[in-house]
C-alpha cells in the first residue's frame, strides 16, 4: 500500500470530537493503463512459469542456467509453451490481486479514494515486481488506517496458504535435482506448518530436498511479499499498522526495525540493506491521521494476528549464499 495523501486540517471540539474533511473530486480512473499493465504482467509471469513448469515436468533444476531466469527466447521458439505457465502465473497473480484488493475494498468502505491495482511487469525470476495501489485522498481515522493496512496482508496470506497446500501436494522429493539449481531458497515457518498438517507421505526428506511445484513456488513468493509488507515501519503495511496502534511510536519503531535489519544484511541476505534504507528514508514521517475513533479490542487481536503472520512468513535468508559474510 502506498503512502496516503496527508489530510486537510481537522478540528476537534473538546466536548465531542468531530472530523471535518474537505475532499476534492476524485480523479478519473485510467482503466486502460491498469488493464495494459495487468496484461503485460500476465505475459511476463507466463514466460517464467512456462520454464518452471517445463523444468519440473522434465526433472530439470528450476534455475540451472542463465536462460531459466527469464526465458523469452525459449518461449518465442514455440509460443504455445506459454500455456505451461498458467498454474504459476494464475497463482502468483491471484495472491497479489487478493492483497491489493484487500486494501482497495476497505478504501471503498471508508470512502477513501484509491487507484485500482497497478501490476508491474518485469523480466525477473518471477516475471514481476509485484503490485500496488495509490491512495489519493485523506484517511479519516486511525481505525480506517488500520483496517486498510491490515486487510491486504490478511487477504494475500489466506490465498497464499491455500496455494501452498495445493502446490505441496503437487511437489516431490528430488534432492539430487534440487541441489543442481543455481538458486537455493530459504523456507519460512509456514512451509513447515502446512507440511505438518497435510498427508504428504511422498515428502519425507528435509525441506531443502523437496522439488516444489511452480504453484508452491508462487506461494513462496506470496509469503515473502507478505513478510516484506508487514515489516513494522515506514510506509509499509506494517508501518501503517504501527501508526494506527501508536502514532507516537511510529518513528522509533521504524528506526529500531531499520537497525535490526542491518545484521541480517551482513549474515543472511544483502537485500535487507535496501529495506533498511527504505525505512530510514520513509520511517521518520507519516501522514497525520485523526485519532478518533479508537481501535478497540477486536482490532488489537487483529494486530496480534498480523504479528503472527510476520513471524511465520519471515525468513532471514530467503536466498542461500546471498550474504556479505
Amino acid at each position: 500500500m502506498s503512502e496516503p495523501t496527508p489530510p486537510f486540517p481537522v478540528s476537534y471540539p473538546e466536548a465531542r470530537p468531530v472530523e471535518v474533511l474537505l475532499l476534492p473530486s476524485p480523479p478519473r480512473r485510467r482503466w486502460w493503463l491498469h488493464g495494459l499493465m495487468l496484461a503485460l504482467t500476465v505475459l511476463t509471469t507466463l514466460i517464467v512459469g512456462a520454464r518452471l513448469q517445463h523444468n519440473f515436468d522434465t526433472n530439470l533444476p528450476a534455475y540451472s542456467t542463465e536462460a531459466d531466469f527469464f526465458p523469452l527466447a525459449w518461449v518465442l521458439e514455440q509460443p504455445t509453451r506459454l500455456l505451461l505457465g498458467v498454474p504459476f502465473s494464475f497463482t502468483l497473480l491471484a495472491i497479489l490481486l487478493a492483497h491489493e484488493m484487500g486494501h482497495f475494498l476497505f478504501c471503498l468502505h471508508y470512502r477513501v479514494f484509491a487507484t485500482l491495482p497497478f501490476f508491474i511487469p518485469a523480466p525477473t525470476l518471477i516475471g514481476t515486481f509485484g503490485a500496488f495501489i495509490r491512495i489519493r485522498s485523506p484517511i479519516p481515522s486511525r481505525r480506517a488506517l488500520f483496517d486498510i493496512g491490515v486487510a491486504g496482508p490478511i487477504a494475500g496470506f489466506v490465498v497464499a496458504v491455500v496455494a501452498l497446500a495445493w502446490g505441496m501436494m503437487l511437489s516431490r522429493d528430488a534432492p539430487a535435482v534440487v541441489a543442481q539449481s543455481e538458486l537455493q531458497f530459504g523456507y519460512p515457518w509456514i512451509f513447515h506448518l502446512v507440511r505438518s498438517v497435510l498427508p504428504l507421505d511422498s515428502l519425507y526428506g528435509p525441506m531443502t530436498d523437496i522439488y516444489f511445484h511452480p504453484v508452491a513456488f508462487a506461494a513462496w513468493v506470496g509469503m515473502f511479499a507478505t513478510a516484506l509488507n508487514l515489516v513494522p515501519g515506514g510506509q509499509l503495511d506494517g508501518g501503517h499498522i504501527v501508526y494506527a496502534l501508536a502514532p507516537g511510536a511510529h518513528r522509533r519503531v521504524s528506526f529500531l526495525t531499520a537497525v535490526a535489519l542491518v545484521p541480517l544484511g551482513f549474515f543472511f541476505w544483502y537485500g535487507w540493506f535496501m529495506w533498511t534504507t527504505l525505512l530510514l528514508i520513509t520511517g521518520t514521517r507519516h501522514p497525520r491521521v485523526p485519532p478518533w475513533p479508537g481501535l478497540g479490542t477486536g482490532r488489537l487481536l487483529l494486530a496480534v494476528f498480523a504479528l503472527l503472520m510476520l513471524l511465520v512468513t519471515f525468513v532471514p535468508a530467503p536466498f542461500a549464499g546471498a550474504a556479505l559474510e
